[in-house]
């Protein structure tokens, strides 16, 4: 009858703990409101389109149809030292991650020990009955395991789970960010570059133009004030062209430190064919949510915040563990490993702090205040993320207007300078008129070939802040299912966070 009443008490005992393990204290995770626009406000002109969820952000680049480029990427993917810094700080914290996921489990141990002592003579209590000299050897394995009734360890697991995701998502920010950072620092090489061949033949231009104006004057037909400003436009331009090989170098260096290459062994050969600039689809302002992952790494930190909550409210309740040892002892080296020196114990232990002078409350304040301040660093994220994206589409705009309108103005510059130089070969206006001609001429070629690289580098960084690249069967099958995903991943992902933080 009594190993019965046992077994029920037992039994009653396993599924009063199965009940309690199944809590959580921490609060339902609930991501702050972020409003999100039904389109955006500044237009551009890209192809509108859809892109599914979680899209392939590898090889974007190749949208800009370069094949150094694609090299110096698969450099960066291989060699960058702050590449291999992010994976390191990801493999840390996936490490600490499964640090945390051993605490469902048993923990088993095994000890052993052989020792030779001898008492003091006045250690209290001190009797003829207790030697002086004795040995003791000691084997054993000892087991425990903690009932998580409050969710405590479960709710660690989660916090260093959501952390370990939120590392992920930082490595592929790191990544998409360099990405972005070298074919921003390669459009601008490329830019510089045909500065260069435009500076190069502008020179080549004026030193004509110089012995030109000496001939003029040695016939007595131009004046020693035409060779001065002549020379003058001359040295102007050579200045500007050792200016612009300064900024080369420059970014030639920035590459090659992005590509884990020493900048005295790295050269890219001069190049002034035209990067392409590409159609960007533009999608839903509520599918950038799901497609940038700073975002979903600071939603991440949002859920292990809010985990951390449950895990500090957990503290209020008493810890309750199972623990069980078996072994051998004797104060003999020989057979000591018998059964009558066997020993054994098992049993619950309960652990509740009665008195802490406030900590635990603190402890409660505090993780709440961690969880504040994660929300509010995600909705930060979030609005500067839709910043970042209406002002790329501003630049795209206005500078796409702005190298029209630049296009015809040197379109009249060279039309300007064609007649200044035939006028003044004709002695009709002095030489001043060409200089000025001149000057306008260069200023808006040279004008024209920088709203080219802005337009590129606004490209480039629209790319990266719509979360990275696209893929063309993709966005066909999410325009199919548009209508269906016309729902922002903030609403989506909270209610499934509400569905798994049930009490």
């Amino acid at each position: 009858m009594r190993r019965a009443d046992a077994r029920i008490r037992i039994a009653a005992f396993a599924v009063l703990a199965g009940a309690l393990g199944s809590c959580s204290l921490a609060p339902p995770l609930r991501l702050p409101d972020v409003a999100v626009a039904p389109a955006y406000k500044e237009q551009a002109p890209w192809t509108p389109a859809a892109p599914a969820d979680m899209l392939p952000r590898d090889a974007w680049w190749q949208v800009y149809r370069d094949a150094g480029l694609d090299r110096l990427q698969q450099s960066l993917a291989a060699d960058s030292p702050d590449l291999s810094a992010a994976l390191a700080r990801y493999e840390q914290a996936r490490a600490a991650g499964d640090q945390l996921r051993s605490g469902l489990f048993p923990q088993a141990s095994l000890s052993a020990d052989a020792a030779r002592a001898r008492q003091s003579e006045t250690r209290p209590p001190a009797g003829s009955a207790t030697p002086r000299y004795f040995e003791s050897y000691d084997l054993g394995i000892q087991a425990g395991y903690e009932l998580d009734l409050w969710g405590r360890v479960r709710n660690t697991v989660a916090a260093g789970a959501q952390r370990t995701a939120a590392a992920q998502a930082d490595l592929a920010s790191a990544r998409l960010s360099l990405q972005a950072e070298l074919a921003d620092g390669y459009i601008v090489l490329r830019g510089l570059d045909r500065q260069a061949a435009l500076l190069a033949d502008t020179v080549a231009a004026y030193d004509k133009a110089v012995a030109l104006t000496r001939k003029r004057r040695d016939a007595g037909i131009a004046s020693g004030l035409d060779v001065a400003r002549a020379q003058t436009q001359l040295d102007a331009a050579r200045s500007q062209a050792a200016q612009n090989a300064a900024r080369r170098a420059v970014a030639e260096h920035a590459i090659a430190v992005l590509v884990g290459t020493s900048p005295s062994t790295f050269s890219l050969v001069p190049s002034t064919d035209p990067v392409h600039l590409p159609s960007i689809p533009l999608d839903l302002p509520s599918t950038l949510l799901q497609r940038r992952p700073d975002i979903a790494a600071a939603q991440r930190r949002v859920a292990a915040a809010n985990a951390s909550v449950g895990v500090a409210r957990a503290a209020w309740f008493p810890s309750i563990a199972l623990g069980a040892g078996f072994g051998y002892e004797s104060n003999r080296a020989g057979g000591w490993l018998t059964a009558p020196n066997a020993a054994w114990a098992i049993g619950p232990s309960l652990l509740l702090d009665l008195f802490d002078a406030g900590r635990r409350r603190a402890q409660t304040e505090q993780a709440q205040a961690v969880l504040d301040e994660a929300g509010a660093r995600y909705r930060g994220t979030v609005l500067g993320a839709f910043q970042q994206v209406e002002d790329n589409l501003a630049l795209l705009q206005h500078y796409r207007a702005a190298a029209q309108a630049e296009q015809s103005a040197l379109a009249s510059a060279r039309r300007a300078l064609d007649f200044a130089t035939t006028r003044y070969r004709e002695g009709a206006v002095s030489y001043l008129e060409v200089v000025q001609s001149q000057t306008a001429a260069l200023t808006a070629q040279r004008a024209a070939l920088d709203l080219d690289t802005r337009q590129l580098r606004a490209s480039v960084a629209l790319i990266r802040a719509l979360g990275g690249g696209w893929d063309a069967q993709a966005d066909a099958a999410a325009a199919a299912g548009a209508p269906a995903r016309d729902r922002s991943a903030l609403a989506r992902s909270t209610d499934a966070a509400n569905r798994q933080n049930a009490y």
